[in-house]
């Protein structure tokens, strides 16, 4: 291979690579956004599988993120608790752009993979008789990975804890988008194994749950 074609093909990868590692700056969380009392969204919290097409925008992703389990009263604490602190639940968002991490310390959006990856969340991948095809009308998905490096243990009490705090995060969803006027559905339906070939995660960190997040169907 010539030098030059050699060349030419590191600059491409490059740019692939630093495309696909895309970083987008959200808006600051608004903290006193509108919404109604924690006590009635407890009350009429349900889930919903319709979806309009409408996209959120950079504000609504922001505060749903954030909500999510976002930075809360100081920089070592999030929105949702986590067991010892070890904040090893990852947040991915699924777009028809692409999938990206939220990175809570700068509430930022980091992509990870270019494109609409979104069908990885619709099946179990290994049976392809059962699909949730809904998932692909809401224009976000908020995909929990159970990350066990940081509980340095995968053990049996590693999985209890990751699995609640996991439950902890889906839960602070949906209860912030009934307050808000979005609508949700927690699920544990996606491709485990092609969400972990195409983000790179390892063995040690297992997708558990997801969130199909838009706003009602008229």
């Amino acid at each position: 291979m010539k030098l030059k074609h050699i060349l030419c093909l590191s600059i491409l990868t490059m740019s692939i690579s630093s495309f696909a590692q895309q970083t987008i700056n959200l808006p600051q969380p608004n903290k006193k956004a509108n919404s109604m009392p924690v006590i009635e969204a407890l009350n009429t919290r349900h889930s919903t599988r319709e979806f309009a097409s409408t996209p959120l925008s950079q504000q609504e992703l922001s505060n749903l993120c954030w909500a999510a389990c976002g930075i809360s009263r100081d920089d070592n604490h999030r929105t949702a608790p986590t067991a010892r602190n070890k904040q090893e639940i990852r947040l991915f968002v699924f777009t028809k752009d692409g999938i990206f991490e939220y990175m809570a310390k700068n509430n930022t959006l980091v992509k990870k993979v270019n494109g609409d990856q979104r069908e990885l969340l619709a099946g179990n991948g290994g049976n392809t008789s059962f699909r949730q095809d809904f998932v692909l009308q809401a224009p976000v998905s908020l995909l929990m990975v159970i990350d066990f490096n940081k509980f340095g243990s995968n053990d049996e009490k590693a999985i209890q804890m990751g699995c609640v705090d996991a439950g902890i995060v889906s839960e602070n969803i949906n209860l912030y988008c009934q307050a808000v006027g979005l609508v949700t559905v927690p699920r544990a339906t996606h491709d485990s194994d092609g969400i972990r070939k195409i983000l790179g995660l390892t063995n040690q960190q297992l997708p558990i749950m997801n969130n199909p997040v838009g706003n009602p169907k008229k």
